[in-house]
């Protein structure tokens, strides 16, 4: 297979798998529109090419939030991408607050590819807290804002123009949930 048909076979499997989830927005936006959305900050503002690195940021949420077994996506997709897709996936029988710590302190130890996708996945969660929230107090989009910036800083050092693109959104984010 090409690099593209590689590429949309993981999109359309993420389709398959999210089909029935839908984003905590307002508008309750189809979830897949999200992992496209990582896979395309990768291309487009980290200029990121390497196929197993999309591919994996398609997936990155199909082990942690559908019935996606690791033996399908070692069958798909290689073992490769698997183990890149299990580094950035939470450990759902956690709760919610260890899951958060785990990424802040697991962060620096990333692979690199793990950490391109970890920088692009927060990056587009932070734009819909600030462009299309889902229905959360203030509060809560503010705690979400700082722990970002927590799991962000084990990951600097990765990608230049994807780290600045991050942090031109936390200082809007900043300054529409804070004012200063």
């Amino acid at each position: 297979m090409s690099t593209s048909t590689d590429i949309l076979a993981a999109v359309h499997f993420a389709s398959d798998k999210h089909r029935n989830q839908r984003r905590k927005n307002k508008k309750e936006t189809p979830y897949i529109n999200h992992p496209i959305a990582v896979a395309h900050l990768l291309a487009t503002v980290a200029g990121v090419s390497d196929s197993p690195t999309l591919i994996a940021a398609v997936l990155h949420d199909t082990i942690e939030d559908t019935e996606t077994t690791r033996e399908e996506l070692d069958s798909e997709f290689g073992v490769g991408v698997r183990q890149l897709v299990e580094e950035v996936t939470d450990d759902k029988t956690l709760e919610k607050h260890v899951r958060k710590q785990l990424q802040i302190e697991h962060a620096p130890e990333l692979s690199y590819r793990a950490k391109l996708i970890k920088l692009a996945d927060l990056t587009c969660n932070v734009t819909d807290v600030l462009d299309d929230p889902p229905p959360w107090p203030h509060e809560r989009r503010v705690s979400y804002l700082k722990w970002t910036e927590q799991v962000i800083a084990g990951c600097r050092g990765t990608n230049e123009k994807l780290e600045q693109h991050y942090d031109r959104l936390v200082a809007r984010g900043r300054l529409a949930l804070h004012g200063d």
